[in-house]
């Protein structure tokens, strides 16, 4: 049985892209997949252009990482995987 997975890459092969603290901006519109609590299922969590700072790093079915974005303005957490975001602090 073969597993659909958004890529082949296995991404935690590598280091995280993103640090600890590092500011990045939202590529895309990030909607609720109904794991946020306290949202409706498809509600925008966060729009893009919107700016945080990397909080966390944990991984996800042992193939991506996943990074809790703070969204200050906001006042919430919201983990997002590498291709929703882009750095501030560095060139990619």
């Amino acid at each position: 049985m073969k597993i659909a997975r958004d890529s082949d890459i296995i991404e935690i092969d590598r280091p995280p892209h993103f640090e600890y603290g590092e500011k990045v901006r939202c590529r895309i519109n990030i909607k609720n997949d109904g794991t946020f609590p306290g949202k409706e299922i498809g509600e925008v969590l966060v729009k893009k252009g919107a700016v945080g700072y990397v909080a966390s790093i944990g991984t996800f079915l042992q193939q991506f990482y996943i990074y809790g974005v703070e969204y200050v303005e906001h006042g919430y957490r919201v983990g997002m995987k590498r291709r929703e975001l882009e750095s501030l602090d560095y060139i990619d």
